[in-house]
């Protein structure tokens, strides 16, 4: 590990979650013999497709974005922030920390900003639940802020490619919690995120919208009161279902509806409230 003056890594952290594919292809397999064996529709060939298409396109998208301009963004800021943080072990573990916390609020945000549901409702708008959810991404995110969230990071001191590593683990864990062959982990899902409390997460029940949004530690959603605990089987996908496996389609469709409104009404304020404004405003039959 280096100083916050020597920023650089012995491997490009751009590239982790890519890193990890053999592992998470390797787990994706071995989950869906798990459930064949037992003759249980988890897992359904075409939907499995349209997930690795779409982790393609993102990955690309991601990487495009940061070789042009995200690094360089992240420079600008470390070179003239606090350069608070010390280049040793705990001073990496704070960063994990802290990056983790705004995980929390990017993802809350995601769900109650439209402009950014627009990317992020790709990945909840899958009717099952399985590992390769975990692929269903948008090549949006860049468009939509993701990485405006992490930029406080590397004001305060942290190197631009620790805070890339940092995002590239919280994302490579949050892989392990989309499956539904775990049930509760006791203990452990007060403090961490669980697949337990990630099926919540991906829940359309009235009870379940807008819950549990942690990435890696549970303890941000018991804290702003966005905890929900796995009660009755969650029925996953989202609100208004989109019916096709076209990766555009998947990707596009809310950018398409979201924009049709605010030309529809001609109010901008459809960019920034929640989703479902639109539809509070103006209820069937009024």
């Amino acid at each position: 590990m280096t100083t916050p003056t020597g920023s650089t890594l012995p491997f490009d952290p751009g590239w982790v979650l890519l890193a990890f594919g053999p592992v998470f292809v390797a787990c994706i397999a071995l989950e869906a013999w798990y459930w064949s064996r037992r003759h249980a529709t988890v897992y359904k060939l075409k939907d499995t497709l349209s997930n690795a298409a779409l982790a393609l396109m993102h990955q690309a998208s991601d990487a495009l974005v940061l070789w042009l301009f995200v690094r360089t963004v992240y420079q600008w800021a470390f070179e003239r922030g606090l350069q608070a943080v010390p280049g040793t072990v705990a001073g990496f573990v704070l960063l994990l920390l802290l990056q983790d916390f705004l995980y929390y609020w990017f993802h809350r945000a995601s769900h109650r900003v439209r402009w950014m549901w627009a990317s992020h409702v790709t990945h909840h708008s899958s009717e099952r639940m399985n590992l390769s959810t975990a692929f269903r991404q948008s090549l949006t995110y860049p468009l939509s802020g993701m990485w405006l969230f992490w930029l406080p990071l590397a004001w305060l001191g942290f190197p631009p490619d620790w805070v890339l590593l940092a995002v590239g683990l919280n994302l490579a864990f949050q892989f392990f919690v989309h499956t539904q062959c775990f049930g509760q982990f006791g203990w452990l899902g007060y403090v961490f995120n669980t697949p337990s409390a990630h099926r919540v997460h991906h829940a359309k029940n009235p009870q379940y919208l807008d819950r549990n949004y942690a990435g890696v530690l549970m303890i941000w959603d018991r804290l702003f009161g966005s905890y929900a605990p796995e009660q009755e089987p969650p029925q996953y996908g989202i609100v208004r279902p989109v019916h096709s496996l076209n990766p555009l389609t998947l990707t596009f469709h809310e950018w398409r509806s979201m924009l049709a409104d605010a030309w529809r009404l001609r109010d901008l304020r459809v960019l920034y409230k929640p989703p479902q404004w639109v539809a509070e405003r103006n209820p069937p039959g009024a």
